[in-house]
């Protein structure tokens, strides 16, 4: 029988405000409201919101939370403040990557872990076959609604609405407080756009005078929402990987220039190998670049030197709407992936010059 698609609170407001809404990691969601080039133009230039409540939420708790974290994470989470949030990855013991996610320090002994959808019940199961420590562990992914408010105007738009100085609020760190009426508000400045802005955790029953509030106070700087496509583009301007095209099961943190979030400064699922990865080198890299001729690359479009031998492939790609020009994710031999390399991506046959080029790939 094929899985029950499941609905995220707001669904049939979403359908009401005329979202196409698509299947996407067991959920139906909105992936576009007008287009995805004015709704990504939107959020660069003004305030759009993303109803991204597909995501999933982890709390760890007790004595032992951080020991659990500790293991499965990549990252050193040792490190976080009360009110600090980290990105880190679950390492595979294969030399893989089982999910990358948010790890939210709430108080001295809880944690909330924020996963992607389409990983919720793997990852579930893959932190508690760890959890030998005794950690409490409780999946609250199905009580919250999480609504990102981005862009340029997303802090005058939400300022009014909560008791909280939001402008205050360092990039990774997060306050909790009551934003329009609705009390115990995790508003974080986490961001996946680039554009600046902030992450509301909700309760469902809150959802909706939430999202009616924020589109209210916003209405002065033309806020609208925006889908999934538009995310998309955002977040690759960005360079920004999204977990099974940028990085997979496969696809190690050392390759996927993740190397940063990547800490041996404790142990960790597989460290070793990854050290070993890190100290020795890796045959592959992810790398960005963009078009220098018109096309545009799609997921596994053959990446070749600029003599048309085989280096790589596509992992995401698109025409920039900031930009005006194609764009792109993918790994690549080594040897190719220093910035300003010339490159070629194999479109329909043809091989369309591009460049390695240094993340961000959108330039401020």
């Amino acid at each position: 029988m094929p899985e029950q698609i499941k609905k995220i609170t707001l669904n049939d407001l979403h359908e009401s405000l005329g979202a196409k809404m698509v299947p996407f990691a067991g959920y139906n969601m909105p992936v576009r409201y007008s287009s995805d080039i004015a709704e990504h133009l939107l959020v660069r230039e003004k305030v759009g919101v993303f109803d991204v409540s597909h995501m999933g939420e982890f709390l760890i708790k007790g004595p032992r939370a951080l020991d659990l974290i500790q293991k499965v994470t990549s990252n050193d989470a040792e490190k976080l403040s009360i009110g600090q949030a980290q990105y880190s990855c679950l390492p595979n013991e294969t030399g893989g990557i089982v999910d990358d996610l948010l790890v939210y320090r709430i108080d001295d002994s809880s944690y909330m872990l924020v996963v992607n959808a389409s990983n919720i019940a793997k990852d579930w199961e893959w932190i508690k076959s760890h959890n030998t420590m005794g950690a409490e562990m409780e999946d609250i992914s199905d009580d919250i609604s999480l609504f990102a408010v981005q862009g340029p105007m997303a802090l005058p738009t939400l300022e009014p609405l909560t008791d909280v100085n939001i402008a205050d609020i360092p990039f990774y760190h997060f306050k909790s407080g009551t934003l329009a009426g609705a009390k115990d508000v995790i508003i974080s400045a986490t961001g996946y756009t680039g554009a600046g802005g902030f992450e509301l955790y909700v309760r469902n029953k809150e959802a909706r005078k939430v999202w009616e509030a924020i589109f209210e106070a916003g209405q002065k700087y033309g806020i609208q929402p925006v889908g999934l496509g538009a995310r998309d583009t955002l977040r690759l301007e960005m360079g920004y990987c999204l977990y099974g095209n940028d990085i997979t099961a496969s696809t190690s943190p050392i390759e996927a220039g993740l190397g940063w979030i990547t800490k041996f400064t404790k142990d960790f699922i597989n460290h070793e190998a990854l050290k070993a990865q890190k100290e020795n080198g890796v045959k592959k890299k992810l790398v960005g670049f963009t078009l220098q001729d018109k096309g545009i690359p799609r997921a596994h479009y053959p990446i070749v030197n600029r003599e048309g031998e085989p280096i790589g492939e596509v992992t995401s790609g698109s025409i920039s709407p900031s930009m005006g020009i194609g764009i792109g994710l993918g790994y690549v031999d080594t040897a190719y992936a220093k910035p300003g390399t010339g490159i070629a991506i194999s479109i329909r046959k043809k091989n369309i010059k591009a460049t390695v080029e240094k993340l961000p790939l959108l330039k401020k």
